[in-house]
């Protein structure tokens, strides 16, 4: 196997295995909600976005209106624009079709495991193709699998699957933190989201902390 491919999934195995306790979760509560394992697998497999899969299920439920899910999955999502714009710098030498089926396995997991590569500016398409290809297989069968099995699961809440997305995340920001430019920049995006989440109704409180976030980082390196 090609090294570069082995190098991807060797930095897509933490988040694969992180993947496994939320895709249970969510494939549990989908069960629960009503959903199929065929609605499951084409969600995770198209949609890819744990958070916005957890609201777009509930709100499929709830019988909103298909455009009412769709602006509110891509307000959920827009973090990625950010994630992307702040890759490009260091994928110029990708060409733009192959960065498109990269850009459809950016996560927040694997945009934190892959941009210490991207950053060197040795990222590969077969690097990523390790990487998004074993995260989102896992993504994939840990729904389907939670799904199935959510029938005979009737409080979730019990086997902590509710606190799985947040407990990776926590993870993933851990494995960043490396000096204390980091760590400030990490408390003031906590801190100014949630401020930002009692004032603001919808999840541009993300956005907002992000930014704000990010330019005290770049004021801290000058």
């Amino acid at each position: 196997m090609n090294k570069e491919i082995i190098k991807g999934l060797k930095t897509a195995i933490p988040v694969a295995l992180g993947y496994i306790p939320i895709g249970l979760a969510f494939g549990v509560l989908s069960s629960q909600q009503g959903l199929s394992y065929i609605d499951v697998f084409f969600m995770s497999l198209l949609v890819y976005a744990g958070s916005a899969q957890f609201i777009a299920s509930a709100m499929l439920v709830s019988g909103s209106a298909y455009i009412a899910i769709i602006i509110t999955t891509f307000l959920v999502n827009l973090r990625h624009l950010l994630m992307s714009a702040s890759l490009s710098p260091f994928l110029k030498h990708i060409s733009t079709p192959l960065l498109t089926l990269i850009s459809m396995g950016i996560t927040d997991e694997t945009y934190a495991a892959g941009y210490s590569e991207a950053a060197s500016g040795k990222a590969t398409p077969k690097f990523y193709l390790g990487l998004n290809g074993l995260s989102q297989s896992s993504w994939i069968i840990s729904t389907v699998a939670g799904n199935i099995l959510g029938s005979h699961i009737t409080n979730p809440e019990k086997w902590g699957l509710d606190f799985a997305l947040p407990a990776m995340f926590i993870g993933l920001l851990f494995m960043q933190l490396k000096n204390r430019k980091d760590i400030a920049v990490a408390f003031a995006s906590g801190i100014l989201s949630v401020v930002f989440a009692f004032i603001m109704n919808n999840n541009f409180n993300i956005i907002a902390a992000t930014v704000i976030a990010a330019s005290i980082g770049v004021c801290l390196d000058k």
